[in-house]
């Protein structure tokens, strides 16, 4: 949608984008098979197709925020906020709200992603925690010592990505709760004695950021749901309860 609107191709999937709606897809397509098949009357089925339904548009979504946020930041060259013409702040601004899109999404969709794998694997992990993430239902994995392949998996990715998701998660965290994460580097700035022009934060070092998130959840899902499938295609889709 957003490549549209900037006058660019519709996007063609690739890498671990593809890897991980192909995974999802197919997931979608086995709950499908499964629902003509036998009758569904506690639309267990069904509600775990519109989650992954959703997941795959969240993942979308998150990767246009990326990519409109690397678009805008191509017409921001100066290197003062002040320095800047009005037509270069509305481009930054621009750049940074879908930034900021992107981050608060790639933790957002790790969370639905939590949710999903729980009511998949019967993990009771509201039990520990009532408003639990992503991140506690990998503990839960290895709490209950279950599944466990797809649990080394998830925690591989985790490790790969330790250092941009932990730089993702305190930005997301300042936006969330305490002030803007671009206000956040302009008081770092302030209280480092810089009483003059404000130097702009390092955009293309933000953007890789962002893309290892992207990647990080791309391959999350994927690992996800192709061991869902794998289970699914050899045993048949049975839901615990």
């Amino acid at each position: 949608m957003l490549r549209t609107l900037l006058g660019e191709q519709p996007r063609h999937n690739d890498g671990y984008l593809k890897a991980a709606v192909e995974s999802m897809t197919k997931t979608v397509q086995l709950l499908r098979e499964e629902i003509k098949k036998h009758p569904d009357p506690t639309h267990d089925h069904r509600k775990l197709e519109i989650w992954i339904r959703g997941l795959i548009v969240s993942l979308d979504e998150l990767e246009q925020s990326w990519y409109a946020a690397c678009h805008f930041r191509k017409s921001v060259t100066s290197g003062f906020i002040d320095d800047m013409s009005l037509q270069e702040k509305e481009e930054y601004a621009r750049y940074v709200y879908f930034y900021k899109n992107g981050f608060i999404r790639v933790f957002a969709i790790l969370d639905k992603l939590g949710t999903v794998l729980d009511d998949l694997f019967n993990l009771h992990t509201s039990k520990v925690k009532v408003h639990f993430s992503y991140f506690t239902v990998l503990r839960q994995f290895k709490f209950l010592k279950i599944h466990d392949s797809l649990s080394e998996e998830l925690e591989g990715i985790k490790a790969k990505y330790k250092v941009p998701m932990g730089t993702l998660r305190k930005r997301r965290n300042a936006e969330i709760h305490y002030m803007n994460a671009e206000m956040q580097d302009d008081l770092w700035q302030r209280m480092q004695g810089h009483d003059t022009k404000l130097e702009l934060e390092d955009l293309d070092a933000h953007l890789d950021d962002l893309k290892q998130g992207l990647d990080m959840v791309c391959q999350t899902l994927a690992a996800s749901f192709r061991y869902t499938n794998q289970i699914w295609t050899t045993q048949g889709i049975q839901l615990e309860n």
